[in-house]
């Protein structure tokens, strides 16, 4: 399986949306449930061009199919104290679990926030999704704090790690 990571395009927007659907359903990790994202196609495309999100699209080469992403948002804007710290999530199609799709889509994201003056990277993880905890901490995250009880996972609370890399 060939694939290319690539900065998603304000056209890609419908595709992407598609992708995030497919994830939400796909696994019980994700904060949103299947159905519950409100995003549009236009308000994608305006935060993607705008800046507010940075996003990055693992492409399979044979189809041209989304397969994963990470994303990279300023969730409380671009204020000179906080303007160094973006928020990341990361979804993958289940198939590709396990094949370094994951690490290819933060080595992306780590080298543009490197370029682009990004001094912090954070973001949150449900605590029993090991996987997801060993990828992270490969990549150089360390845990902060645990935020307790802070999803809801089919009538059960769920505890979620924040993590954090520092440059």
């Amino acid at each position: 399986m060939g694939y290319i990571i690539r900065a998603m395009k304000p056209q890609d927007a419908k595709a992407f949306i598609e992708l995030l659907q497919t994830t939400d359903a796909e696994s019980n990790f994700m904060l949103q449930e299947p159905g519950e994202r409100q995003m549009n196609s236009f308000q994608l495309r305006m935060a993607v061009a705008t800046g507010i999100h940075r996003i990055f699209l693992a492409v399979e080469e044979e189809s041209g199919r989304f397969i994963g992403h990470i994303a990279g948002s300023f969730p409380y804007g671009r204020g000179e104290r906080i303007k160094h710290a973006m928020h990341i999530g990361i979804s993958v199609l289940k198939e590709f679990w396990g094949q370094g799709l994951g690490n290819a889509l933060f080595a992306a994201l780590e080298d543009w926030s490197q370029e682009n003056g990004i001094h912090r990277l954070e973001l949150t993880v449900m605590t029993h999704n090991e996987r997801g905890v060993a990828l992270y901490k490969k990549r150089g995250f360390e845990i902060e704090g645990t935020k307790k009880h802070s999803a809801r996972v089919n009538g059960e609370y769920i505890d979620e790690y924040l993590m954090a890399k520092l440059f």
